[in-house]
C-alpha cells in the first residue's frame, strides 16, 4: 500500500511538472505608425468631438417635435387642481367598491399661504 501512493504521487508530480509551462518575456515591444504625432492628435480631436456611433439611437437622427393641442394655461390649471387634490395620494384599489370615502374628499375652500 505503500510504493502505491509513492506511485500515484509521482505520477501526479510528473503530470503536474508536465502541465506547467513557462511563456517566455520578449520585453516591451516598439509601437509601430505610420502617423505623425500631429496626425494622431487631429484624429483624436475629431473623434472626440463626433457622435457616439455607440449610444442608443445614434442612427436615428433629430426626434420630431410634437405640438400640443392644449394651451399652457389649460395644464398649468390642470396641475395646480391636482396638486391640491387632497386625495391624489390614495389607491382607490384600498377601499370598498374601489371608490374613495366622502370622508377623505374634503373641499378646501379658503387656502393659507405662508407669509415671508
Amino acid at each position: 500500500m505503500k510504493t502505491s501512493k509513492i506511485i500515484a504521487a509521482a505520477a501526479l508530480s510528473l503530470l503536474a511538472a508536465a502541465g506547467a509551462q513557462a511563456e517566455t518575456y520578449e520585453g516591451v515591444q516598439a509601437p509601430v505608425s505610420t502617423f505623425s504625432r500631429a496626425e494622431v492628435n487631429a484624429q483624436a480631436t475629431e473623434a472626440a468631438r463626433a457622435a457616439n456611433p455607440y449610444a442608443d439611437g445614434a442612427a436615428a437622427g433629430v426626434a420630431p417635435v410634437i405640438a400640443s393641442v392644449r394651451d399652457r394655461a389649460a395644464v398649468e390649471a390642470e396641475a395646480v387642481a391636482a396638486a391640491h387634490d387632497g386625495t391624489q395620494s390614495l389607491d382607490r384599489k384600498a377601499f370598498v367598491n374601489s371608490v374613495i370615502p366622502s370622508q377623505y374628499k374634503i373641499e378646501r375652500s379658503n387656502t393659507r399661504q405662508a407669509g415671508l
